[in-house]
């Protein structure tokens, strides 16, 4: 519950986002680099995430994943096309178990588990990423 404690504080209106723009989002390139392995961004990196983030609405449409949480009745049906998950198992805020859970609503579904990556785990692990989506898009 702790680890996704965020979540809630992200579906108040509007108190998020001023939150978050404060400092030049200053919390928000803290969080990455807090979650992510050491060097996975750049300063560069991270001015890049701030533009994009200041762009008008960019920022409530991120906070909109959040607020529509439990916003809608749960799926049941299970998804009948394969499914590749690539998990970094060293995520923060995402515990494994999630995406078990999400593998479990598959009828052909099947993890990469990339042991020593994080919550950015297409950051920190490009190759594998690319040569994982690779051989399973190749296999369709």
């Amino acid at each position: 519950m702790l680890r996704s404690a965020y979540a809630g504080f992200f579906r108040i209106p509007r108190l998020p986002e001023m939150v978050l723009r404060a400092g030049d989002f200053r919390l928000m390139k803290r969080a990455m680099r807090s979650s992510s392995r050491p060097g996975t961004f750049s300063e560069a990196d991270l001015d890049g995430y701030q533009s994009a983030w200041a762009e008008p609405g960019a920022l409530t449409a991120m906070l909109n994943w959040y607020r529509a949480l439990g916003s809608s009745p749960a799926r049941t049906a299970r998804v009948a096309i394969p499914t590749q998950l690539i998990w970094g198992v060293q995520d923060r805020f995402l515990q494994r178990g999630l995406a078990e859970a999400s593998l479990a609503l598959c009828e052909h579904g099947r993890a990469l588990w990339i042991d020593d990556a994080t919550h950015w785990v297409q950051h920190e692990e490009p190759d594998r990423v690319n040569a994982a989506m690779l051989a399973f898009l190749g296999e369709r």
